[in-house]
Order: C-alpha cells, then sequence, then structure tokens
C-alpha cells in the first residue's frame, strides 16, 4: 500500500476519496470519470443489463483508470432497491422479507447476490440498511419504513439479518455498506428530496446507533454510510455528514469504527444543496469521512479543487486528509484493488 500512496501525487491521492455517480442508462460516460483517477464509480439508477454486459464496462473503467483499481459500486438491497434486474440477477425479496428467512436461508440468498454482483465486475454494495423502523411507524417513515427497506422493527433484529448478509456479501468478494449512520428510522422525510430532515429522538447510546458499531466490527470489513439528516441530540448544530461530533467523537472514537465512512450522496440530494459543493467535500472530509460519494459527476473537479485548497492552508486539515487517503487505501488493499 505505501508504495502506491508514494507513487501518487497530491490531487491524485485526493481523487481516491470520491466516488462519482454513472447513470446506467449512460454507462459510456463513466469512461472520462474513470480516467479522472477517482476512487470509485457508482452505477446510479436501474436496469435491465446482462451481468455479462456489466462486466465487460467495469472491465474498460479499470483499464482506463490511471492508479488504483476502482471501487465499482450499486444500490443492490432487494424488493423497491435493486438497481439490476438483467439476465444474470435474481429478484431479491425486500429487506423486510429477508429480515423473517431463516438464517441459512438469507445466507444463501446474500452469497448469491454477492456471486451476481461479483460477476458483473461490482467491488462494492451499498448496502445493507442497518436502519431501525419501530413496528406501526413503517408508512410514516418516508426513506426507510414505506419502501420495506428494513430488516425488522428492533435492533436485534436488524442485527442478526443484516450481518448475515454483510457476511454473505463478503464470501463472494463484495464489500457490504452499512447505512444510513446514526440511523434514519425515525425520521418522517427523505434526505435525497428534502431540506432540513431532523431526528429530535436518537442519542449517541440509543440501539439504533450501537447496532452499526456491532455490524461494523465484522471481519467482513464493511463500510458505513453517514446520513445527511440532523440529530439534535448529538450535534444540534450539524448535519450528520458534516459533523465531526457523529462522525469522528461518536462513530470512530465512542464506537471504535477505525474503518471507511462513505457520505450519503453530496451531489443531488436535497438536503446539501444550501452548501456549495466543494464546501460539502471539505466539510465531510474535516468531520473524519473518508470516501465522498457523488450522484452528479460533474461536482467532482470542484470538489476536489476545494479540498486541494483547504489542504495547501491547513496543515490539521491536510493530516485528516493523509488519514482518509490511508484509510480509503487500506481499504482497496484488503479488498485486492491493488497491485498484488
Amino acid at each position: 500500500m505505501d508504495d502506491v500512496l508514494t507513487g501518487l501525487d497530491r490531487r491524485s491521492q485526493v481523487a481516491q476519496l470520491f466516488v462519482a455517480g454513472v447513470p446506467l442508462d449512460d454507462l459510456a460516460s463513466g469512461d472520462a470519470i474513470a480516467q479522472a483517477g477517482v476512487g470509485g464509480l457508482f452505477m446510479a439508477g436501474r436496469s435491465e443489463l446482462p451481468a455479462t454486459d456489466l462486466a465487460a464496462i467495469a472491465a474498460r473503467w479499470q483499464s482506463l483508470s490511471p492508479g488504483p483499481d476502482l471501487w465499482v459500486a450499486v444500490d443492490q438491497e432487494g424488493g423497491a432497491v435493486q438497481a439490476l434486474r438483467g439476465p444474470g440477477f435474481e429478484p431479491l425479496p425486500s429487506a423486510l422479507a429477508q429480515g423473517v428467512l431463516p438464517p441459512p436461508e438469507l445466507a444463501a440468498l446474500a452469497e448469491t447476490m454477492g456471486a451476481s454482483l461479483a460477476s458483473a465486475g461490482i467491488s462494492l454494495d451499498l448496502a445493507p440498511v442497518a436502519d431501525v423502523v419501530p413496528p406501526g411507524t413503517e408508512a410514516a417513515n418516508e426513506p426507510i419504513g414505506s419502501f420495506d427497506r428494513q430488516y425488522g422493527g428492533t435492533a436485534e433484529a436488524v442485527a442478526t439479518a443484516a450481518g448475515t448478509v454483510v457476511d454473505g456479501l463478503d464470501r463472494s468478494g463484495v464489500t457490504a455498506t452499512l447505512k444510513h449512520f446514526p440511523g434514519l428510522g425515525l425520521v418522517d422525510a427523505n434526505t435525497d428530496t428534502t431540506a432540513d430532515v431532523t431526528d429530535p429522538v436518537t442519542g449517541p447510546d440509543d440501539p439504533q446507533v450501537t447496532l452499526f458499531a456491532e455490524l461494523a466490527d465484522s471481519p467482513a470489513d464493511p463500510f458505513v454510510m453517514v446520513s445527511s439528516a440532523t440529530y439534535p441530540r448529538i450535534d444540534p448544530d450539524e448535519q450528520a455528514a458534516f459533523s465531526p461530533a457523529v462522525v469522528t467523537r461518536l462513530l470512530r472514537e465512542q464506537l471504535g469504527f477505525e474503518g471507511v465512512v462513505i457520505s450519503d450522496d453530496l451531489g443531488n440530494a436535497r438536503a446539501v444543496q444550501d452548501v456549495p459543493p466543494g464546501d460539502r467535500a471539505v466539510r465531510f472530509l474535516a468531520a473524519g469521512g473518508t470516501l465522498v460519494l457523488t450522484v452528479d459527476p460533474a461536482l467532482v473537479p470542484e470538489m476536489i479543487d476545494a479540498v486541494l485548497a483547504r489542504d495547501a492552508a491547513d496543515q490539521s486539515f491536510a493530516a485528516t486528509v493523509d488519514e482518509a487517503v490511508r484509510t480509503a487505501l487500506l481499504a482497496k488493499e484488503g479488498a485486492g484493488l491493488l497491485p498484488g
């Protein structure tokens, strides 16, 4: 890993901290983004393409990347959130339906799901959802419960099922992503479409929060995705993605997570539109994040420029960027995405 790190100039190092969206209905547009040396590409939207076609596209992106191999990511949860549905991808039940399967059956389903993704050249699944939606509140919980994206109504039920999915994906060579820390199970609006989404209930010691620590401790080394909602009982002043109290003090220090922290979408999401794009990237990294996810790839150059400007002017921030780059590359090394 150190040889790869020293072989990258500073802009190339910073570029490794970005995962950029590529529309599934315009995958050719990903070629130029891959050539820009970003850390990964996210297949955004829905597709009926065969796994073999996607594998060829992913392989082309890898050949175009001037640096380490790319993360190739997708949203493949099941039910309403199954991005890939073409030949090679079996229909997946919703997370809620998965959560009541016998553990061996769920383990087999997760491993099969991971194998299908791996066969398509995909190394990162932005799943499973680890949010806990209390029974009886599902319809009012717009981002999760209304789509049956939760694995259960208690932290214990979610821990069992989501942990099984994380392990099954890992056995097929796909890295999982636990989302959306510190939890979207108690909000009533979706940060993708609504500004100022707030959870006034969740505190730092709530089961919904500590559940993430339990799941993140897996030998599978899943990522943790941070939400863009605000949690006044944890940090009344900052959205979670921009909050050192949430990312560094709670997730990293109190809960002990040392792996990759990826943002929820900082490109198109309504929750972040009042923040200039460059500031979104700078504030997320300053809070302790690792990978900036932007569904809008056009924002990546502006975001990288902003990070580099702050990096050059602020020694403390530069040290934070150094740590993020090391964390990002260590994860790639563990996933077999660095030269052997």
